[in-house]
């Protein structure tokens, strides 16, 4: 895997951010925590290595608590609420950082490998077959 660089940030552009490196997987979380805190029918977080994230500008916190019981640091930008950066308690040893895949500059090569808590997802959507599909994370 070559390495490369990516950029991102907020909404209002006081939190940027690159990456380099390629995200090591691309995954769209189906949660009911993940529906709300994106307002949308999902979350896309692209998974990176911890080490390759270089950040500028001040992240706000809002420490949740997922549905597979683990806290989740949900970081986003104070200015304009923009989510940007999902955390856990097991990231750090893990060395990996989720990033919101939405908050990155450049998305057109993002795929997703994996839909998690598809239990979860709204009837109407429908996911490619292709794809792998874990009911519950």
């Amino acid at each position: 895997m070559s390495e490369e660089t990516r950029g991102g940030g907020c909404l209002c552009g006081q939190i940027r951010y690159k990456v380099s490196a390629k995200p090591l997987q691309t995954v769209v979380c189906h949660c009911l925590n993940c529906q709300k805190q994106a307002g949308s029918a999902f979350s896309l977080v692209a998974f990176f290595s911890r080490d390759s994230l270089e950040l500028t500008g001040e992240l706000q916190t809002y420490e949740d608590k997922g549905t597979s019981g683990q806290i989740v640091y949900r970081r986003f930008c104070g200015t304009c609420g923009s989510p940007v950066i999902t955390d856990t308690e097991n990231a750090p040893e893990m060395g990996l950082i989720f990033i919101k895949a939405g908050t990155l500059d450049e998305v057109d090569d993002l795929q997703p490998t994996v839909h998690v808590w598809t239990e979860r997802k709204h009837c109407w959507l429908t996911l490619a077959e292709d794809q792998v599909q874990l009911e519950r994370e």
